[in-house]
């Protein structure tokens, strides 16, 4: 027990682990913002009365969800960066972090989107019909009393959207993000090999204490807000 406890001082004082967690933190934030908006736009779509919207959010969804995720990352270097040129800063590290961010927040927003969809199967049709009856068109009807509703019965699958996304922050690596916790286990390992379990638990005890807190808070949320029938 006193090796190990050794060892993760030893990596705790040589390698900035808090600072790959806080890089995993932002573009989690981030992403979970703008995937929101993303996925409750793409959600409004496919309820749409629209056929034409209908098509182009379903297609959205099917394509991405069963798109990996490392494919999206290193398209977003290889093909938009390396072939298009296109760049988001001319500083590399901040360049490399907003393309990461961009490639979680259009593969999450497809999640983002069930989830939202699967709170409108919660609301009573009856509201919609409702809705209708009073002279609503669709845009205000799904503003003013499908989508509060919704996103009632949404919380838990969007917390564990969140939590997808918080783990998956990791396959930043391949959009370049050199300073995410997966690169820095990555040299860790190379430098450190015999302290493998001191290296493994570091980053399990990490995600968990990230993790944990989101599942409670969602779980107590989703009791308190659900939609009472």
């Amino acid at each position: 027990m006193g090796d190990y406890l050794s060892q993760f001082t030893e990596l705790l004082s040589t390698y900035d682990v808090l600072g790959a967690f806080w890089v995993n933190i932002q573009l989690t934030f981030w992403a979970a913002i703008f995937s929101l908006i993303l996925g409750t736009a793409l959600a409004l779509m496919r309820i749409s009365p629209v056929s034409s919207l209908r098509w182009a959010g379903s297609t959205y969804v099917n394509l991405l969800r069963n798109t990996p995720l490392t494919i999206i990352m290193t398209f977003m270097v290889l093909a938009v960066w390396t072939q298009l040129q296109i760049s988001l800063s001319p500083d590399f590290p901040t360049n490399f972090f907003r393309f990461a961010v961009i490639g979680l927040t259009v593969y999450h927003a497809a999640f983002v989107c069930e989830a939202i969809r699967s709170g409108v199967n919660t609301v009573p049709i009856g509201q919609a019909e409702a809705a209708r009856a009073i002279g609503l068109s669709f845009a205000p009807a799904a503003r003013l009393v499908i989508l509060p509703q919704a996103f009632r019965g949404a919380i838990a699958p969007l917390g564990n959207t969140l939590i997808a996304l918080l783990k998956n922050s990791t396959v930043a690596a391949a959009a370049s993000v050199t300073t995410e916790t997966s690169s820095l286990m990555r040299t860790m390992i190379e430098f450190n090999s015999n302290y493998i379990y001191a290296i493994f638990l570091t980053f399990a005890i990490g995600y968990v204490i990230l993790v944990i807190p989101i599942g409670l808070l969602t779980t107590s949320l989703s009791t308190r807000l659900a939609v009472r029938r």
